[in-house]
């Protein structure tokens, strides 16, 4: 009984985690029209990685080398990732990004493929083409995919990447130090790539306001949720959860961001969203009767 309530507060976690997520997408494309990217991402990750230290402030200091070097890892991947991902939000409409940015889930049994040895199967392989078609509907034009778009699709990979190494090096014991770590290299990266043309921050409060939300809501407590979560999901269901974002994303866009909702975005979302929904369903009995007792 208590792994099934650990199972539920889990999956209700990572939920609200690409809740959080979806809702920053239309609020990001406002805020880079007058803020840099990258000085936005600097702040962000900063303010994160200080809220989540206060609360724990030796968290850090019980990983074990081996962990606080994953955690590094894992933090740059982040941080590169959401530099891409922010960067090409510039230049496309923040649905069309949130679906894209979705095909980590597609993605991500890929990786688990290549570096942890798991096997891949035709529905697996289907869907893989029905999520390349998808975002062919959705970012083609002529026969190019636009600048924003071909950013965010390997900000994507790089996502993929991140939850494929934090699904094999989390545990819920450490979670909170790997999130403080991960925040804290995701900054510097940030910081690293503005400071060289100076940086320049939020001019009005509602572009404040707008910040600290995503830090503290859609960084900071959205990265401790998603590093717990992981340590008590199975891979199939974690990704299942997640490929809830962009439907998120859609919805906030249309419902708050002011956008269109076209015929293009239905058509091209609903492929991406069936093709992470059957790349995740298709090898879920076998892989949870290998985990089960792992999540439980």
């Amino acid at each position: 009984m208590s792994g099934r309530r650990t199972s539920l507060l889990a999956t209700l976690a990572l939920l609200s985690v690409t809740a959080a997520w979806g809702s920053t997408f239309f609020l990001t494309k406002d805020l880079v029209e007058r803020v840099p990217v990258l000085d936005y991402l600097a702040v962000r990750f900063t303010i994160a990685a200080l809220a989540v230290f206060v609360l724990a402030p030796r968290a850090v200091g019980r990983l074990s080398p081996g962990t606080r070097l994953s955690a590094v890892v894992l933090g740059a991947l982040y941080g590169v990732a959401q530099i891409l991902q922010t960067t090409g939000l510039a230049h496309t409409a923040a649905s069309v990004s949130g679906f894209i940015t979705g095909l980590y889930v597609v993605a991500t049994p890929l990786f688990a493929a290549l570096l942890l040895r798991q096997r891949i199967g035709p529905l697996t392989w289907g869907a893989v083409v029905l999520a390349l078609l998808g975002l062919g509907v959705l970012t083609l034009s002529g026969f190019s995919i636009g600048y924003g778009e071909a950013l965010t699709f390997v900000s994507a990979l790089l996502y993929a990447l991140h939850i494929v190494g934090l699904g094999a090096w989390s545990t819920a014991r450490d979670a909170m130090g790997m999130t403080i770590l991960q925040l804290a290299v995701i900054a510097v990266v940030c910081w690293v790539a503005t400071l060289p043309d100076g940086v320049q921050l939020p001019a009005s409060a509602a572009d404040w306001t707008s910040v600290l939300y995503m830090a503290l809501v859609a960084g900071a407590l959205a990265m401790a949720a998603q590093t717990w979560a992981q340590a008590h999901l199975p891979p199939t269901r974690t990704a299942i959860v997640m490929s809830m974002e962009p439907v998120f994303a859609a919805f906030f866009a249309v419902l708050l961001g002011g956008e269109h909702l076209t015929g293009r975005m239905l058509v091209g979302g609903a492929m991406v969203l069936a093709a992470m929904l059957v790349a995740e369903l298709a090898p879920r009995r076998r892989i949870e009767a290998e985990v089960q007792h792992i999540a439980v």
